[in-house]
């Protein structure tokens, strides 16, 4: 027996029509949120994330649900206000479920526009594909649980039992600094039986995915230290080495010969059964032909079930502003991935301690932790995770695949300790051709129309 037979779906058909009719107004409602430029960096007009969050609140009015708030949280030592978010709720008949719907309403900053083939801000449509900032990540996500709850609203009716609550977070890009504290101010109101994310990605175009595995993440900054105070490269250059080399001879004790992690101490989880073709991953991810993939075992393994460790900033005088100066001091900020199972403390412990032994010409060396994420796994037999998948192959009629991501989501974790009963369903919207973060981000819209009908298969059926 499949398993998509143990499910019934009778309103199948009666969700397709209708999505399809509204399949024009919800693109419209996307293209409305895409010209929002809701970028929740202070350096940022912050007031365009309020506009985001009011036409949010508009949009699941117009949907259908009964009571919607623009709510926030405060946050650290001097308690900051977080970025408003949108709940909408909609109450379960006695006996019934209750879902949430998680989305978020900030957006990356575009970087440079040259880079962009159409205006950052304004939605697109070039073909099958919806070009814009925020047209996949993460505001098709937002439409999606608002479209899918519109066409249950109205095909169910009175029949619609189950509960639903909608929380359109407005900070996810700038790493969710007050999630904990609004899920802990708000966790009445977000109590829920079944999770669903919609801030991943799907397998590729026309091939849907859920994923039940995300790498944990650990972040810090490493500064070595040679003197105590920058000199003259001509009269001490030679004997006394600069901190920027120090510092890039240490940063190479990082990865093996092969491009492996050589941290000592850190978790690598199973073997995925996901095969993803070199060639495939070449092409998404735009490696030069002449560059050697790094590290050992198949490539998803690599991806999802393995540590890996990127240099993503460093203080170095750009060339332009160069001089015949010896630093005293050099730094660098490090991102390390984290396999299921690895606990962030103890892998920013395990790497502190690779760099302390590691660090040559006994230069100081200091270590100083920024971030940390939890791993996530789900359990491929929870009834809420065959649902998913039956739904998603109802809905694209393929099979759909079982993923990891390489990406973290550390938000997923606060979730599952504030709702530790809940299952946790994290579904894609976008695809390895979306370039979510950069420029000419695009949402593919007939993986856009389909899970929207997954969506509201899952939530039809949990009224039933």
């Amino acid at each position: 027996m499949s398993i998509e037979s143990k499910f019934s779906f009778p309103y199948r058909q009666a969700l397709q029509e209708k999505i399809g009719q509204d399949f024009e107004q919800t693109l419209q409602e996307l293209t409305d949120l895409v010209a929002i430029p809701s970028i929740a960096w202070e350096s940022f007009d912050l007031s365009e994330v309020t506009r985001s969050a009011q036409k949010v609140k508009e949009l699941a009015l117009a949907a259908g649900f009964p009571e919607v708030e623009i709510l926030s949280a405060s946050y650290g030592p001097d308690q900051k206000e977080g970025m408003p978010a949108v709940v909408a709720t909609k109450p379960a008949a006695e006996g019934y479920p209750t879902i949430l719907l998680y989305a978020h309403h900030d957006v990356q900053p575009v970087g440079d526009c040259a880079l962009w083939d159409t205006e950052p801000f304004v939605a697109t449509r070039k073909g099958d594909r919806l070009y814009g900032r925020g047209a996949a990540d993460d505001k098709a996500g937002v439409m999606a649980h608002l479209s899918a709850f519109r066409a249950v609203s109205e095909v169910l009716g009175e029949q619609f039992l189950a509960g639903v609550t909608l929380f359109i977070e407005g900070e996810e890009e700038a790493g969710s600094p007050s999630f904990t504290s609004f899920i802990q101010k708000y966790r009445q109101k977000l109590a829920s039986d079944v999770i669903v994310v919609a801030d991943s990605a799907n397998w590729r175009a026309g091939v849907p995915a859920l994923t039940t595995g995300l790498r944990g993440v650990a972040s810090g900054s490493v500064e070595v230290r040679v003197g105590d105070h920058a000199v003259h490269s001509g009269m001490f250059g030679g004997p006394m080495l600069d901190a920027h080399t120090v510092l890039v001879r240490l940063l190479s004790t990082l990865h093996d010969s092969k491009g492996s992690v050589a941290v000592e101490g850190l978790t690598y989880a199973p073997e995925p059964e996901v095969e993803y073709p070199e060639a495939d991953f070449r092409q998404d991810s735009g490696i030069l032909d002449s560059v050697t993939l790094a590290g050992e075992g198949s490539i998803t393994s690599r991806l999802w079930a393995q540590p890996a460790i990127s240099i993503i900033g460093m203080d170095i005088p750009s060339v332009a502003e160069s001089s015949n100066t010896i630093a005293a001091t050099s730094r660098a900020m490090l991102s390390m991935r984290l396999a299921p199972g690895q606990n962030p403390q103890e892998a920013h412990q395990k790497l502190e301690e690779h760099l302390l032994k590691h660090v040559p010409w006994g230069a100081e060396v200091r270590y100083t932790e920024s971030d940390s994420g939890q791993p996530f796994s789900a359990d491929p037999t929870e009834d809420s995770v065959e649902l998913a998948l039956a739904a998603m192959h109802s809905a694209w009629d393929v099979e759909p695949a079982q993923t990891g991501m390489g990406g973290s989501i550390p938000f997923i974790a606060d979730l599952k300790e504030a709702f530790p009963e809940a299952h946790i369903l994290i579904t894609g919207i976008e695809d390895p051709d979306t370039r979510a973060h950069s420029a000419n981000e695009s949402l593919y819209l007939p993986d856009f129309e389909r899970a929207i009908l997954a969506e509201a298969l899952i939530i039809s059926h949990l009224s039933q």
